[in-house]
């Protein structure tokens, strides 16, 4: 693991954990801690607020928080910390995640909530990886190689589609 701060991936429920899964997987891939906790805005808020209180003492350096539909939990943890939180909003059944969408963006001015898309784990955990990269040289390299990676696959998508529309 990197010598660099533990990222927190905080859940409303249980059930949001396979949403949320792909953010711990590509924040092991980074070498980055990570602390994974169920804790709700709503059922259990005395928690909520300690754990914002104290996320910075115990090591983190960024929260990313999941929920849907009011989702509540990225806001609520953003009021009681001063490190970036990242917010995920989640499908629900009743409005496809544009409930959970709004209640994440829409913060009032002061408490910010970076927010990714609808689902979008995997990008709040590289989100987050890039914030931690401003103060470690180590995990910017890999950043930099990932988007390597990523481009060379574009690269080569590009090739075969043209070769194949050459032969139509």
């Amino acid at each position: 693991m990197s010598d660099c701060k533990k990222v927190a991936v905080i859940m409303g429920s249980d059930s949001d954990f396979p949403a949320v899964a792909p953010a711990v997987k590509k924040l092991k891939s980074f070498g980055i801690p990570v602390e994974t906790r169920v804790i709700s805005a709503h059922r259990t808020p005395g928690e909520a607020a300690r754990f914002a209180a104290s996320a910075a003492e115990n090591g983190f350096g960024v929260i990313i928080a999941a929920a849907g539909m009011a989702a509540h939990l990225a806001g609520f943890l953003a009021a009681g910390t001063t490190l970036p939180v990242i917010g995920v909003p989640l499908k629900s059944a009743a409005f496809g995640g544009l409930d959970a969408l709004l209640s994440t963006v829409q913060m009032p001015s002061g408490v910010p909530v970076a927010t990714v898309a609808v689902g979008g784990a995997e990008n709040a955990a590289v989100l987050a990886a890039e914030i931690l990269a401003l103060g470690d040289a180590k995990l910017a390299a890999k950043l930099a190689e990932m988007k390597r990676q990523m481009a060379e696959k574009v690269a080569e998508k590009d090739r075969r589609i043209r070769e194949e529309a050459g032969r139509l």
